[in-house]
């Protein structure tokens, strides 16, 4: 197998266990994320409903760098915390999307933390 294959695998089969533990409700929606090798995304989803409440991502204009750096996941954090608490929404259950809590996803979760949100 591919070393590669074999490495998102893994952090799939993490994922999916995870996800066993963490659920999305209408009091407290989950904060998932995806990083790809150049971008962050972020969306706070309610599983009951299956309803994506607020969204945000290095793709968007302005947010810092556009580009897959920690600059740029700080960036998207404080977007997606803003968002959220336009949205009414103060606690969230974090999902790391079975990515290493470290690097941008500590700088996205730090800067939600920092933007209002409760995790």
């Amino acid at each position: 197998m591919d070393k590669g294959k074999h490495k998102a695998f893994r952090r799939q089969r993490r994922h999916k266990s995870i996800r066993g533990a963490v659920s999305g409700t209408p009091d407290r929606p989950r904060l998932a994320i995806y990083k790809s090798l150049k971008h962050i995304h972020a969306q706070v989803i309610d599983d009951l409903a299956g309803r994506t409440l607020v969204c945000a991502s290095s793709v968007e204009d302005g947010v810092a760098d556009n580009k897959g750096n920690c600059k740029s996941a700080a960036s998207v954090g404080k977007l997606i915390a803003d968002r959220a608490v336009k949205a009414g929404i103060k606690q969230v259950a974090f999902d790391r999307g079975g990515f290493r809590f470290h690097g941008r996803v500590k700088a996205l979760a730090d800067a939600a933390r920092e933007g209002g949100l409760k995790f």
